[in-house]
């Protein structure tokens, strides 16, 4: 019985030595040598993985600029009832001192310009549909539009006044209390109007309509005592309609106008601002401006 467990035992023990004899021996400097080279793997493999990652950022990251280039195309969007930023000519051309920026911009960015007039009321959901490129438009800047809109620096400085009829007795702001005033729905009129509280309580009414020619029509027939509108706008209609109207001396509100893009699209947005500060270097701006106004008001590099 001893034998027996002796032999058995005995079988067991050389199995194992068998095992053990076939398995690697290493030293200690050769454990601490493979320690190493499995480290320089794991970090080499953690820098790949953190570099494609990186690349994949950038893949997906602001691509604004690289689209429209691409593409070839630049769509901006506008009232086309906005004259003289953008409007119909007597061709049904849509013409303006906007769009004529707007020609040598995209000119200088080797891409075709694309003309989308848009319901202005609903200009930045155009504009974060994708629908259009950027808003260009006698687009004013306000605290609560930069909330949404990536804007450019000012190209121009502007105002909110009230146009009346010449035979009005209206002579300043306080006079049109009691008295309907007509504005353009979703403009910077409106902002101008709804955000001087005293001065919008104190009409008897305000009527909002889709553009400022609509409105200009409602002073002229006499559906309303005023309208409120831009000043560049304002001089415009009486200097190119001749009709009987007059701009009270009394600005509501001052203002600029800038492009605006998709906030996010900073590229496309700084790419503009740079063309624009090369035109005003060069002089492009003050040569569109005086063929539009008889004098250079842009204020970009001023």
């Amino acid at each position: 019985m001893q034998s027996a467990l002796s032999k058995t035992h005995e079988t067991s023990y050389h199995a194992n030595n068998w095992g053990d004899c076939c398995s690697p021996i290493y030293t200690q400097k050769e454990v601490e040598l493979m320690k190493k080279i499995l480290m320089t793997v794991a970090f080499a493999c953690i820098a790949l993985s953190m570099l494609t990652a990186a690349g994949a950022q950038e893949q997906t990251g602001d691509q604004s600029l690289e689209k429209i280039l691409d593409k070839g195309v630049f769509i901006l969007g506008l009232d086309d009832s906005f004259p003289p930023m953008g409007y119909r000519n007597e061709n049904n051309e849509i013409v303006g001192f906007d769009i004529d920026l707007a020609k040598e911009v995209t000119k200088r960015m080797g891409v075709e310009l694309k003309l989308q007039p848009i319901d202005w009321n609903a200009k930045e959901q155009e504009l974060n549909t994708g629908n259009i490129d950027c808003i260009w438009n006698g687009f004013t800047i306000t605290e609560e539009r930069k909330q949404a809109i990536n804007f450019t620096e000012p190209y121009v400085d502007n105002a909110q006044v009230a146009v009346v009829r010449a035979d009005s007795p209206v002579k300043s702001l306080s006079d049109l209390a009691g008295k309907k005033v007509g504005i353009q729905a979703g403009s910077s009129a409106s902002d101008a109007v709804y955000g001087n509280e005293s001065f919008a309580a104190s009409l008897k009414e305000i009527v909002e309509v889709k553009d400022n020619l609509t409105a200009l029509m409602d002073l002229e027939i006499g559906g309303v005592d005023a309208v409120v509108l831009d000043l560049f706008v304002a001089n415009d209609n009486i200097k190119r309609s001749g009709k009987d109207f007059r701009i009270l001396d009394e600005h509501l509100s001052s203002e600029e106008y800038g492009v605006g893009f998709r906030k996010n699209d900073q590229a496309l947005r700084d790419e503009v601002q740079k063309l624009l500060e090369e035109m005003a270097a060069d002089g492009t701006l003050a040569e569109i401006s005086t063929a539009w106004f008889g004098a250079d008001i842009t204020v970009v590099g001023k």
